[in-house]
């Protein structure tokens, strides 16, 4: 029987990335869709008004909203911000 190898890591996306600049990326799209699906709920908007509003067809609302963040690029989530009027600040700590 073989031992199994424990591993840690700082946060899930170390966990499931390749390499530490696509779990940076993946952090940074996942606080935008965060900020961006909290500002939506908290508007009371509609689902079709919140399409409207973020450029996107309401199917692809619904996959913002379901937090799926394989199917956004960077630019489509900074493009969406912009239009609710939003806009994006990217800052570096040391790592």
């Amino acid at each position: 029987m073989t031992e199994l190898e424990i591993q840690s890591y700082d946060n899930v996306w170390d966990a499931i990335a390749d390499t530490p600049a696509d779990s940076a990326m993946l952090q940074i799209k996942s606080s935008l869709m965060d900020q961006i699906t909290d500002m939506i709920e908290a508007s009371g908007w509609t689902a079709a008004e919140a399409a409207r509003k973020c450029g996107l067809t309401p199917p692809r609302l619904a996959e913002l909203l379901q937090g799926r963040i394989s199917q956004f690029s960077l630019d489509a989530l900074v493009a969406i911000s912009a239009a609710l009027g939003q806009r994006v600040q990217i800052g570096l700590v040391a790592a």
